[in-house]
């Protein structure tokens, strides 16, 4: 049987900059990336570049394998 994986990454971006209160051009300073590209990610438009994710598991206090729901 086939495993499925889901990309929670917007989900957890929305999450994180709710409890924190930012917008999304403040949580694209704290990551180095503008308010467009962290819109983009979090409307699943596109995804954050693969070299960015240490960057964003660190802010956001999660593993980078938190990021994708395996199953």
């Amino acid at each position: 049987m086939m495993s499925v994986c889901k990309l929670t990454i917007s989900e957890k971006i929305k999450d994180y900059r709710a409890q924190n209160r930012l917008s999304q051009g403040a949580f694209g300073q704290r990551v180095g990336v503008s308010a467009q590209a962290v819109s983009k990610w979090e409307k699943e438009l596109c995804y954050p570049d693969i070299t960015i994710l240490p960057s964003l598991a660190a802010l956001i206090g999660c593993s980078i394998g938190d990021f994708f729901d395996i199953r």
